[in-house]
């Protein structure tokens, strides 16, 4: 079985339909994504509706919240944002449709599987403890042990950090499969996490792919999102003043 995951969409249309493609043609014979499908691109429900359609099971991601609750309560569910962040997160609210909202609305927060071998998969957004809690590199036994809660799988994805990696610890696969909609590690290819589950073998790998970057940049051109957005897609990188 060959299990593709994705991260961190963020309203990245043509990365989406990028990466779907691009895990098809690889032989995933499932597609996971992990949360914030939403979020600083200019597409939030078009890549909502492309997963519902495409029939992708995802979990909601911190961002995907924030994002109805201004749509339930309000932009005053925004207002202890900073101003750049309160505008991002107020105009993608203001672009969800209603089915877009149904979808976000109905999602789970976390995805568990039972794989060949008898193994328990868990899917999270940021780490079993909440959607917003991180999941880096440096992560040690302790500090994945601090973060199961309840939980106890053997193999862990995550997201949200949108820094990939691949780690073990105590026997134990933990995959953070970045963003394939918005990375921030100075590459400006997005990633995902390719996972082969064999009876007695689990193999994962983080996969870049390449897109049409210029079709992103050309509809936040016709936004009025802030500019520096534009930068971040074409460069890989977050502008400080988005935290």
């Amino acid at each position: 079985m060959l299990i593709a995951f994705i991260s961190d969409i963020h309203g990245n249309l043509p990365a989406l339909k990028a990466v779907i493609d691009d895990a098809k043609k690889r032989g995933a014979d499932k597609i996971i994504c992990c949360g914030d499908v939403t979020g600083n691109g200019p597409f939030p429900s078009e890549a909502c509706l492309y997963l519902q359609e495409n029939k992708i099971p995802t979990i909601s991601g911190n961002y995907d919240i924030k994002v109805l609750n201004v749509i339930r309560e309000g932009e005053a569910a925004a207002a202890s944002l900073q101003k750049k962040k309160r505008e991002l997160l107020i105009w993608t609210a203001n672009q969800i449709t209603n089915v877009a909202e149904q979808f976000i609305a109905g999602l789970p927060e976390t995805i568990t599987e039972e794989l060949p071998g008898k193994r328990r998969l868990l899917v999270v957004h940021g780490s079993p403890l909440s959607n917003d809690d991180d999941i880096y590199p440096s992560i040690t036994a302790a500090g994945i042990k601090a973060k199961l809660a309840n939980t106890n799988p053997d193999i862990l994805v995550c997201g949200h950090t949108h820094i990939p990696f691949i780690k073990r610890i105590n026997g134990m696969l933990i995959i953070n499969c970045g963003s394939a909609g918005q990375p921030v590690d100075g590459d400006p290819q997005p990633s995902y996490a390719l996972l082969s589950v064999e009876e007695k073998r689990l193999h994962a790998h983080i996969i870049r792919f390449d897109y049409n970057v210029n079709d992103v940049i050309s509809a936040l051109v016709n936004t009025s999102l802030p500019k520096g957005v534009q930068k971040d897609f074409t460069d890989g990188t977050k502008r400080r003043f988005l935290q």
